[in-house]
């Protein structure tokens, strides 16, 4: 590794069950950004499984995430992330400071199927794709 090589800025998705906000916007931010960021998903009581509906609204544009699976977050994975962003986790998200945090405040997927979940991908499109250039200026 050269010494011009910085690191890549890593952002780390947060909801309760990393099922659905979280899986959805983590996706979209490696579908667009590709290797240039590093991308990271967690949930303060993650589900068995990633919701259904997402798997399909997220299939509808391009995008697999069957094979994703919920993961618990751990004060490693916030503190291994230069950018936190929390989807209503509320004060389940430990906090350090030097850390860059955003909330996002998106409907919870929980439960609905793919016609309520298809304007939720779609604002988390949008707020990933207005992140991209913030995290990883070109």
């Amino acid at each position: 590794m050269s010494s011009s090589t910085t690191p890549r800025p890593s952002v780390l998705f947060v909801c309760v069950h990393n099922a659905g906000r979280s899986q959805m916007a983590a996706a979209y931010l490696t579908h667009l950004a590709g290797d240039r960021i590093e991308v990271r998903s967690a949930g303060s009581a993650p589900a068995d499984s990633v919701n259904p509906a997402v798997v399909a609204a997220m299939k509808e544009v391009g995008i697999d995430i069957s094979a994703e699976t919920p993961k618990i977050l751990t004060v490693e994975a916030v503190q291994a992330s230069d950018v936190v962003i929390t989807m209503g986790c509320g004060d389940t998200c430990p906090v350090f400071p030097g850390k860059r945090y955003l909330d996002w405040q998106l409907d919870d997927p929980a439960g609905q199927g793919v016609d309520a979940v298809r304007p939720i991908r779609d604002a988390i499109e949008t707020r990933v794709r207005a992140l991209i250039p913030e995290v990883a200026p070109a």
